[in-house]
C-alpha cells in the first residue's frame, strides 16, 4: 500500500470517527464555554478574555495571565481544566483509531479469488 493511500484512508476514517464522536465533543465544547463565560462574569472579564482562559485551561496550557480571584469561578476553572481533558483525550483516542485503519491488513483482490476458491 503507498503511502498516499495510507493518507487516504486515515483521512477517511479520522473523519468518520469525528462523526461518531460529534455529540460528545460538541458538548464538552458547550459546557467549556458557558463555564468560560460564567467565570467572565464573576470576575468581571470581557467574553473575549473569558473565552481565551477557558481554551488556555481547557487546552492546559495555563499561561496566568487571566487568573481567577473568587472561590466560585476557581472551582469552575478546575471543571474547564478536567472537560478539556476529557476533550484532548478523545481527538487523542479518535486519531489513534484512524491511524489503526492504515495498518489493517486488506486482502487485495488475487487474494480475495483464493479465498473463495478455496471454499
Amino acid at each position: 500500500m503507498t503511502s498516499k493511500e495510507k493518507r487516504r484512508i486515515f483521512r477517511r476514517s479520522l473523519v468518520l470517527q469525528i462523526q461518531v464522536i460529534w455529540p460528545v465533543v460538541s458538548g464538552v465544547i458547550a459546557i467549556m464555554i458557558g463555564l468560560g463565560l460564567v467565570i467572565g462574569l464573576i470576575e468581571d472579564w470581557r467574553p473575549g478574555e473569558a473565552l481565551y482562559f477557558t481554551f488556555v485551561t481547557g487546552l492546559t496550557i495555563g499561561y496566568g495571565d487571566l487568573v481567577p480571584r473568587h472561590m466560585p469561578s476557581r472551582v469552575l476553572a478546575i471543571l474547564i481544566g478536567f472537560s478539556g481533558i476529557v476533550l484532548t483525550g478523545l481527538i487523542a483516542a479518535a486519531s489513534v483509531q484512524a491511524l489503526r485503519a492504515t495498518e489493517a491488513p486488506r486482502p487485495d483482490h488475487r487474494d480475495s479469488k483464493e479465498a473463495l476458491d478455496r471454499r
